[in-house]
Parts: C-alpha cells; sequence; structure tokens
C-alpha cells in the first residue's frame, strides 16, 4: 500500500512521530506535507485536504494520513471532495473498527490536542491496529453484508453530490490550487503528465 504523509503547519512538528510510526508496517510511504514547524511555504488544512483529493483521486496513494490540531479541519476539508472517505481517529479502537466498518481511505489525527506523553507510541498503536484488519471486512461478522451495502452506497453518494474533480480544480480559487502545486515536491509525486485522468490532466495543465 502507498501511504502519503500530509502534515499541515499547526502539526509540521509531529511529522517525523507519524513517519516513525509506521516503519516496519510494509507500507510504501510518501512524505509530501510539512515537514517542520515554522518552514515556509505553510500549508493550512484547507491545502492539505485539497492534497489528499488529488491523491487519492489520480491514484498515486492507496491512502491518506492527515491531520491538524484537533483532527477536525483536516477531516472537513478532505471530505468536500469526491472518493475521499475519511475517519476521525484519537486512538487504536478508532483505527481498528473505522478500518473494518467504513473500510475508507484517509484519516485525521487530532496533533495537538491532548497530544502528551506518548503521543508517539499512541500513533504506533493507531497504525498497527488499523492496518492489522482486511479494510472492509466487517465487525461484528453478523453486520459485514450490511456494512459493505452502506459502503457502496455512500460510494455512489459521493458522486452524486460533487463537481467531477477536475470541476472542481477549474473554480476552486486559484491560489489554493497553485499552493499546493508549487509546494516543494508535489508536482513531482502528481506527475501531471501520466495522470490516466485526462481531463483532470488538462484542468491541471491550465494552470500550473
Amino acid at each position: 500500500m502507498k501511504i502519503a504523509v500530509i502534515n499541515e503547519t499547526s502539526a509540521a512538528d509531529k511529522n517525523q512521530d507519524i513517519i516513525r510510526a509506521l516503519e516496519g508496517l510494509g507500507h510504501t510511504v510518501i512524505n509530501c506535507g510539512m515537514t517542520e514547524k515554522g518552514a515556509v511555504p505553510e500549508l493550512q488544512y484547507i491545502h492539505t485536504g485539497f492534497m489528499a483529493a488529488l491523491l487519492l483521486n489520480s491514484k498515486r496513494v492507496d491512502f491518506v494520513v492527515g491531520g491538524c490540531g484537533t483532527g477536525q479541519g483536516f477531516l472537513n476539508s478532505a471530505m468536500q471532495y469526491p472518493g475521499v472517505f475519511c475517519g476521525h481517529i484519537v486512538n487504536s479502537l478508532d483505527s481498528w473498527l473505522f478500518a473494518q466498518i467504513n473500510g475508507g481511505n484517509c484519516i485525521s489525527l487530532a496533533l495537538n490536542q491532548g497530544y502528551g506523553w506518548a503521543g508517539d507510541i499512541n500513533l504506533k498503536f493507531i497504525f498497527e491496529r488499523m492496518f492489522s484488519v482486511e479494510s472492509g471486512c466487517g465487525y461484528p461478522l453478523a453486520r459485514k453484508i450490511p456494512q459493505g451495502v452502506s459502503r457502496e452506497k455512500l460510494a455512489e453518494i459521493s458522486e452524486l453530490v460533487h463537481l467531477p474533480l477536475y470541476k472542481i480544480v477549474e473554480t476552486l480559487p486559484v491560489d489554493v490550487v497553485l499552493s499546493v502545486l508549487e509546494y516543494p515536491g508535489f508536482l513531482e509525486i502528481l506527475d501531471i503528465k501520466s495522470l490516466n485522468d485526462l481531463q483532470l490532466k488538462e484542468s491541471l495543465g491550465k494552470i500550473i
């Protein structure tokens, strides 16, 4: 699995804690957000939510780990976009249940609020439990079928209530789009020229 780690400015100092917590789980980790608090340019959760949408919809990654001070800002930002199914994760039980029941592709972590002694250990437990089970396998087992139906229905609803991502790119404030596309290293990860989504490729190409 390819996992993108996208830190925004208020939680940039937790980036290395996240990277270390993901080590040894057998996944490819792409660190494409802020890695140091106070560094410039800054990414707000407005930007990291859009980053998550671009990476997931372009299939550059399979999963996104984001967050902010409380986890609420990134959660709300990411969920504005089609194809992003994000959970607010505080502890390992949250992650274990989210993986099995919701089978989402994105999580938002509270990286300042309540992040104290052994906060880095809590992150490790979160990731260990999240990736220890099959995504969408259902919990409890008797609920597997109705939960699967709900996930499929939610995916249909996501398509119905959102504009296609290429249209979103064309209508978003240009400063938001450019802040993301011009962020150091992000264009190399997104690799617009090789996108399979030709409409998204064209829309992004007009801007950059």
